[in-house]
């Protein structure tokens, strides 16, 4: 039949799926908190985002952004120093903006489920004790009182969007809340700290480059369980599990 598209399907597990139709993205969450969340930050955001198409719940359907990502975990960045540095830009905007209605993540809330994998972790010998308890020490320096910024929760590489050189496009917003300015930078640079330099330039001052390691470290021991128990794996090369392995050699 003329005039059909493939469906294609981004990401799948048992929380959620993302399908790509042509230009559209269709988001499928079973919280409707989290679509609640992403419209929202969407609409507060001061920096380029997709636009929301429609809402019917369970689904939230999206436009696709312009360009392409920054790059991949686990894959070498093509993308330039400039275009770095105009995602440190676009990052510091969001971080100087006024804050959202809703709260974000509690420190101690963070620390308890630090230790909570870590012990999993720990159990399952999935790395060497020493790595993981190495990391657990490293990870304390991101556990402080900050002042909280409007932070994207989830700033994944590949959610940032960059053409010419500058930032056409920041998606996946369901995690945006209050949070610690240095958990964004650092989850954009995870597996790619040869590029925090060029995105500092852009960023400009007040990052604190002993927090951002401290959160490689403490968001790579925090996600690893569950990346296992989804299917996906935290040991392919340049992802979580070589960062806390680069992190314990540095110790």
């Amino acid at each position: 039949m003329t005039g059909m598209k493939d469906v294609e399907v981004v990401v799948a597990h048992s929380g959620r799926a993302t399908l790509r139709v042509g230009d559209v993205f269709l988001k499928v969450d079973g919280d409707p908190a989290n679509a609640d969340i992403e419209v929202q930050a969407i609409g507060l955001a001061p920096v380029p985002t997709p636009t929301v198409l429609w809402r019917e719940d369970p689904v939230l359907a999206i436009a696709a952004v312009p360009g392409r990502a920054l790059g991949a975990l686990g894959e070498p960045s093509t993308a330039s120093p400039a275009a770095w540095a105009a995602a440190g830009a676009a990052i510091r905007t969001l971080h100087d903006a006024p804050l959202p209605p809703w709260p974000g993540p509690d420190l101690s809330d963070i620390r308890s489920k630090l230790d909570r994998e870590c012990e999993w972790l720990l159990a399952n010998a999935v790395l060497p004790a020493d790595v993981i308890r190495l990391n657990r020490d490293i990870a304390d320096a991101a556990l402080r009182p900050y002042a909280p910024a409007f932070i994207h929760g989830d700033l994944q590489i590949a959610h940032v969007f960059v053409e010419h050189d500058e930032v056409v496009g920041i998606i996946d917003w369901s995690g945006a809340s209050r949070g610690d300015a240095m958990f964004d930078v650092a989850t954009v640079t995870l597996g790619h700290e040869e590029h925090l330099d060029d995105l500092l330039v852009g960023y400009g001052e007040g990052a604190d480059r002993e927090v951002i390691r401290a959160w490689w470290s403490l968001r790579s021991l925090n996600i690893s369980r569950w990346l296992i128990e989804h299917g996906f794996d935290p040991n392919v090369r340049g992802c979580e599990f070589d960062v806390l392995r680069a992190r314990a050699q540095e110790r």
